[in-house]
């Protein structure tokens, strides 16, 4: 297989290089490079994606090409200058109008302009949209795939690695919500697999790439299994009395990780695996994906915060 990566140097992109290339495949990177070296035994060919293609990109003679572009002129070029390769397009659950439904419609529509995430972040479904419908119309085969929360070693995110280094540390942990919320994660080394599947065997069809829907509860047993943490003191505190107190959901500095706010939020972590199953997806379970986390950077609640909102809790 000849495979042409866009991109390569950065968690799911580069762990689809290094997986291809531990495959035997023929892979090239074709990136800027500013974000590290390509996996070792690819091919690094340097294209900044804002100037045309270069004449290794159009004449390459690729048997696929993995993009997990964002923006809709660069993914139109992309796709124009290697049309009759399979294409295999990395989307996003985000695309989805409606957060409160794990239905797979309705889309946003489509935002076709480049817009500058740091300006308006709430233009990246839309304009993935944009991007899955310059694919489809022009490749001449084509599967495009939606994650949901993609965790694992290297994610800069740090949105699933809080709960193993965490729980690791011991003692009283405040826990968001209810354990019986639902939430779902896939481990980008299962979703690379499964990427190269699609490659490899010309697979056709849209397809949202989740974990399994899992009871937090349950995620939180696994990845305590998973880090050795016995028997974790979970501190199951309401949504309501989190607001209320300032901790945020998801992500960021503040944040209780893959907490989110219900019911608008509720489809978000329950798409169904079963179709992307059925065409190749393995997917193991969080407690395998945990102990891979330990050394990844986190930025979420503080230790200092967390014991002051488990401090409110109690005294309420």
């Amino acid at each position: 297989m000849k495979l042409l990566v866009l991109g390569g140097t950065r968690f799911l992109s580069r762990e689809v290089a290094t997986r291809a290339v531990g495959r035997g495949w023929d892979v090239t990177c074709a990136c800027r490079g500013t974000s590290g070296p390509v996996p070792e035994g690819a091919r690094h060919l340097r294209w900044d994606r804002a100037d045309p293609p270069p004449a290794e990109v159009v004449d390459g003679g690729w048997d696929a090409v993995v993009d997990v572009g964002r923006l809709p002129s660069q993914v139109s070029t992309a796709v124009a200058a290697t049309p009759d390769a399979h294409w295999v397009f990395v989307s996003t659950v985000s695309v989805y109008a409606d957060n409160a439904s794990p239905a797979m419609e309705p889309l946003l529509d489509p935002i076709t302009d480049d817009v500058d995430l740091a300006v308006d972040p709430e233009a990246y479904g839309g304009m993935k949209v944009a991007c899955e419908q310059a694919v489809t119309a022009t490749a001449a085969s084509a599967a495009v795939v939606r994650p949901g929360l993609i965790v694992g070693p290297g994610d800069p995110t740090g949105r699933f690695a809080y709960w193993p280094q965490r729980l690791a540390r011991g003692g009283e942990v405040l826990a968001p919500g209810r354990p019986e919320d639902v939430v779902q994660v896939i481990d980008v080394r299962d979703l690379a697999d499964w990427l190269l599947v699609l490659a490899e065997q010309r697979t056709t069809g849209t397809y949202d790439a989740v974990g399994t829907p899992t009871p937090f509860g349950d995620l939180l047993a696994g990845v305590a299994e998973g880090v050795g943490a016995r028997d974790p003191r979970l501190t199951w505190v309401d949504a309501a009395f989190l607001e209320a107190h300032g901790v945020e959901p998801w992500a960021g500095e503040g944040s209780l990780p893959l907490w989110l706010p219900h019911p608008a939020y509720d489809g978000m972590l329950r798409h169904d695996p079963a179709p992307a199953e059925a065409v190749g997806l393995r997917l193991r379970p969080p407690t395998a994906t945990a102990p891979a986390c330990l050394d990844d950077p986190v930025t979420a609640l503080s230790p200092e915060r967390e014991a002051e909102v488990l401090a409110a809790w109690h005294a309420r």
